[in-house]
C-alpha cells in the first residue's frame, strides 16, 4: 500500500475561526501588582493550628477517661449482679427448704395444730355427721409418717422470735387447749362466720 492517501498537507487552518494576529495584539497586559501594606501575620495561624491540635487531643484523652470509667462501672454492676444473683439463688433454697412438708408440719404442731386419725365428715344436704367424731390427742402422730429432713436441722419454728421478742405457742384468738368452742345455733341454712 502506498502512504500517499494517508498524507494530505492542507494550507487551511484547522480551526475555520482561527485567524492570525498581528503580534501587537497577542501581547499580553501584564501589570506589576504593589505588595499590600497589610500581611496577615503567619504566627496566629500556627498558634490557632497547635491550638486546635491541642484541643482535639485533650478531648480524645476525656473521651478515653469517660469510656473506661464507664467501663469499670459497667464490670462493677456485672459483680454486682453476679452477687445479687447467688443471694437470690440461696434465699430461694432458703424458701423452698422451709415450705418443705416437713417443716410445716413442725410448725403446725409448735402452734398446736395436729392431725385427727379419725375424721368426721358432715353431709351438707342433711346436716348429718358421718364418722365418730373423737378429739385429737397432742403428739407426733401426724409427723410419724413424714421423713425428717436433714435441712431443717437449726432452723427455728415460727413460734420461737428472735432474742428480746415475746412470743407465744398459740394464736392469741385460739380457745385455750381444754375448752369447747360454743356451739353454733342455726336457724336456716348453713352455718357461717359473722363477716361484717
Amino acid at each position: 500500500m502506498s502512504d500517499n492517501l494517508a498524507r494530505v498537507l492542507t494550507t487551511e487552518p484547522l480551526r475555520p475561526d482561527f485567524t492570525e494576529r498581528s503580534g501587537a495584539d497577542e501581547r499580553r497586559h501584564i501589570e506589576i501588582v504593589s505588595p499590600s501594606t497589610h500581611t496577615r501575620p503567619r504566627v496566629v495561624y500556627a498558634l490557632s493550628a497547635v491550638a486546635c491540635v491541642g484541643a482535639v487531643i485533650v478531648a480524645q484523652l476525656l473521651l478515653s477517661v469517660g469510656i473506661s470509667q464507664g467501663a469499670y462501672e459497667i464490670s462493677a454492676l456485672r459483680a454486682s449482679q453476679v452477687e445479687l444473683g447467688r443471694t437470690a439463688d440461696s434465699v430461694s433454697e432458703d424458701l423452698i427448704r422451709v415450705s418443705s412438708p416437713q417443716s410445716l408440719a413442725a410448725n403446725a404442731e409448735a402452734l398446736g395444730m395436729v392431725s385427727n386419725s379419725t375424721p368426721a365428715y358432715l353431709r351438707l344436704s342433711d346436716g348429718a355427721v358421718l364418722g365418730a367424731p373423737t378429739s385429737a390427742s397432742g403428739g407426733a402422730a401426724g409427723a410419724a409418717s413424714l421423713v425428717p429432713n436433714s435441712l431443717l436441722t437449726g432452723v427455728p419454728l415460727v413460734t420461737q422470735l428472735p432474742a428480746g421478742g415475746q412470743g407465744t405457742s398459740i394464736a392469741s384468738g385460739a380457745p385455750a387447749a381444754g375448752t369447747a368452742p360454743a356451739a353454733v345455733t342455726v336457724a336456716d341454712g348453713l352455718p357461717s362466720p359473722t363477716t361484717r
